[in-house]
């Protein structure tokens, strides 16, 4: 098992999901971003069945990152209640996994 995590989240727009994944990157709470464009999302949201094309966001990051990455996601986020849900990532490549290590942000704190 590694502290390295994907975490998934949706954006209204491809611009929305460019400014929050280059950000994320930025602040080096992520190493890798993803983005997927044309996304076809269904959800209950405020008690009616909703449909939407959304844009979705792989974001490669660490446990102990999740909560700052989580923060600026809501922060940088058009949603009311935009999705952060972390996948644990169990094993890897070595090469890759140190290279997310050596992208990310150190444990405890950001740059």
């Amino acid at each position: 098992m590694t502290d390295k995590i994907v975490v998934l989240s949706t954006c209204s727009s491809a611009e929305e999901a460019g400014r929050i994944a280059r950000r994320l990157v930025e602040s080096r709470l992520a190493a890798c971003v993803n983005i997927m464009p044309r996304i076809r999302s269904v959800y209950r949201w405020k008690d009616a069945i909703e449909e939407s094309e959304e844009v979705l966001l792989l974001i490669k990051s660490s446990r102990p990152l999740f909560d700052s990455l989580q923060a600026e996601i809501g922060r940088l986020h058009s949603y009311e209640t935009p999705e952060a849900v972390a996948l644990s990532i169990v094993d890897g490549s070595e090469p890759y996994l140190a290279w997310l290590a050596h992208e990310l942000a150190p444990a405890g704190g950001e740059e």
